[in-house]
């Protein structure tokens, strides 16, 4: 007979924990990290010396509403402080928002390959994840809206998605959203927003800034540069900024993050830079890996999605193994349902032309 003991919560132990990409090859010398859509631009100057400076009052707390960084960030995007909040990165904010509208019994819907997250949020409330099968590894609105029932509580939509790099224009956004019963909240998570130059495409702002039951949500991981940081910002309704304020923890976001995230919202030049290495690479690197025959799905992120043969000695998995010897990390993609595929972040020149002549001798093929 087993001894009692404390049990967690129906839903906890169904949660496949989160496995960030690989940051090291044992054994290589020079180690490219490519797993985990980091910039290789790196932070800008004007971050680094804030977050310097704050380094200086480390005894002090933080300002526990994030005042300073709302306020800035409300200066880049003209929107209302009062209607933003800050956390411990988007991550964290998506936490706080299934724990603030999702029970037991409830259901949220994601797509088959968004991030990771969304079920692990919704299963950690006692609410059913809903997967709705995607279209060309693309979200697809139909399909979203045939799986919306009375129990539906909460859609997460990924825009562009992790880690396919796909995303849907605008108006099928709006037109998910006036087809979603008023008390179905959207969560739009546009964490790779920045990266994208297409003219059908928008983050969400106006949606949210119109509607009662849409949020955003966004990080500073990405094209800013401060992963290690972990900061994120998300903005909504008044109601539903008032609610996740009275749940997130008083202090939820440390004061270097927010002297750092003012100093990197506000530097516009460090950003372009950022998207224009991005659009560059992105480019090469689609066309160099699809000339080696291998399928690209087509990205508007900064990463993109390799698919390879489910034939022995040119696997996904025997890919990765060759990259790694090399000291070339790409993310192996499994858990999201792409046991074929590789995803590979956008590196600098060296590492971009690494990994594909890499490619290429692993092929067989010239690059």
């Amino acid at each position: 007979m087993t001894a009692q003991r404390p049990q967690p919560r129906p839903g906890v132990l169904d949660i496949a924990p989160y496995i960030p990409g690989k940051s090291t090859a044992p054994g290589v010398a020079k180690v490219f990290k490519l797993s985990s859509n980091e910039t290789p631009l790196g932070p800008g100057e004007n971050a680094i010396a804030a977050y310097r400076e704050a380094g200086a009052h480390l005894e002090d707390y933080p300002e526990g509403s994030s005042l300073a960084l709302r306020e800035a960030i409300g200066g880049v995007f003209g929107l209302d402080p009062a209607r933003i909040v800050c956390g411990a990165g988007s991550d964290d904010l998506l936490n706080l928002i299934a724990r603030a509208y999702l029970t037991d019994g409830d259901e949220a819907i994601h797509t088959t390959h968004g991030f990771l997250v969304y079920p692990i949020a919704t299963l950690g409330t006692g609410a059913k994840p809903v997967v709705a099968p995607e279209k060309e590894f693309t979200a697809d609105v139909d399909t979203i809206l045939k799986l919306v029932t009375p129990k539906t509580k909460i859609v997460f939509l990924a825009n562009p998605n992790n880690p396919t790099g796909t995303y849907i224009p605008f108006d099928e956004v709006k037109r998910l959203h006036r087809s979603l019963p008023g008390n179905v909240l959207l969560v739009l998570d546009a964490a790779y927003a920045e990266y994208v130059r297409r003219n059908d495409y928008e983050s969400g702002i106006e949606l949210v800034a119109t509607s009662d039951n849409v949020v955003m949500t966004r990080t500073f991981s990405k094209i800013y540069g401060l992963a290690a940081l972990r900061l994120g910002w998300m903005y909504g309704p008044a109601h539903v900024i008032d609610a996740i304020n009275r749940i997130r923890g008083p202090f939820n976001v440390n004061a270097p993050a927010i002297a750092a995230g003012i100093a990197a919202i506000q530097d516009a030049a460090h950003v372009e830079r950022s998207r224009e290495h991005n659009s560059r690479w992105l480019t090469w690197l689609t066309e160099e890996i699809g000339k080696l025959g291998l399928k690209v799905t087509p990205s508007v992120a900064n990463f993109v999605l390799i698919h390879f043969p489910d034939t022995a000695g040119r696997t996904a998995g025997e890919a990765n193994a060759f990259l790694m010897k090399r000291g070339l990390i790409l993310r192996q993609v499994s858990a999201y349902q792409l046991p074929n595929a590789l995803r590979m972040t956008v590196g600098s020149e060296e590492a971009n032309k690494l990994v594909v002549n890499a490619l290429a001798e692993f092929l067989g093929k010239k690059a």
